[in-house]
């Protein structure tokens, strides 16, 4: 199976497609647009994306790119975020004067930066890439943070583990295909929906006190901006389902107070993050 990731190889995302899909060939894509567009076209056969991080929040983007392409999220699964230092070999902490990452990665590394206030931080498209890049450049003074796979991708050093300011950092990952050749686990207990509803008081309350009365439980609710129609919004949810009937009631529930209902995905809930079993 082709798997396309926004990112290099040695990416969180890479780690997450192999957990997902343990014999996949990665297809790498700069930017998250590229990577429905190659899903879209059939040049992969399903994407590994991430949708949440536990302290930075969702990524917002990708909510609205499941909501515009036809395609399904299948499974779900959760990985630990570690982040190092990185360097070319031969590389020392005291002489590194920059460091390159993705900005969602320096902003978990802040404290390990203030630490080192000679370290200038420098925003980057990928965690991986930027390792990429320092091995390409053979520049002594600057580093990247990024994982320990991607270190060993490009032969890399790493001067520093573990320097993300909490422990505690997970980041959720989506497998998403094309709803045409998209197969619902019936085993799922898990489901994703976007909806939109009328401007008018309670309405919101409403369609969740539907969703309540059928004993489903919530576990995660975000908003964005409709583009066109300002001060309208479209609600992302997840909820837990007993069964594929259940969500099926779920969603015919949501229809009667929604303009629209999108089913995202079906999908078993991810539980563990260490061993690698979604």
């Amino acid at each position: 199976m082709k798997i396309a990731i926004q990112g290099e190889p040695g990416s969180f995302s890479h780690e997450a497609a192999l957990k997902l899909v343990p014999d996949a060939e990665i297809v790498p894509c700069a930017l998250s647009a590229e990577v429905f567009a190659a899903l879209d076209s059939g040049s992969a056969d399903a994407a590994a994306i991430p949708i949440e991080n536990s302290l930075a929040g969702s990524v917002l983007e990708h909510f609205d790119l499941l909501l515009h392409h036809d395609v399904r999220v299948v499974r779900e699964t959760l990985i630990r975020i570690r982040h190092n230092l990185i360097a070319v070999a031969g590389g020392k902490i005291d002489e590194i004067d920059r460091v390159y990452s993705h900005s969602v990665a320096l902003a978990q590394c802040r404290r390990f930066l203030a630490e080192h206030p000679r370290m200038k931080a420098v925003a980057f498209y990928d965690t991986a890439g930027s390792v990429k890049q320092l091995v390409e450049l053979r520049d002594k003074h600057a580093a990247a943070i990024a994982s320990e796979q991607a270190a060993a991708c490009y032969g890399a050093e790493i001067l520093a583990r573990g320097i993300e300011d909490d422990p505690e950092n997970y980041t959720r990952f989506f497998l998403v295909q094309r709803n045409d050749e998209a197969e619902t686990d019936p085993a799922s207990n898990k489901m994703s929906v976007a909806f939109t509803l009328e401007h008018r008081a309670g309405s919101l309350v409403a369609a969740l006190s539907a969703l309540s009365a059928m004993g489903t439980n919530l576990t995660k609710i975000e908003s964005r901006p409709v583009q066109g129609k300002p001060w309208e919004y479209i609600f992302y949810a997840d909820y837990q389902i007993g069964s594929n009937e259940e969500g099926t009631r779920a969603l015919e529930a949501l229809g009667a107070h929604c303009g629209m209902v999108k089913e995202l995905g079906r999908y078993r809930e991810a539980r563990s993050v260490e061993t690698g079993n979604p």
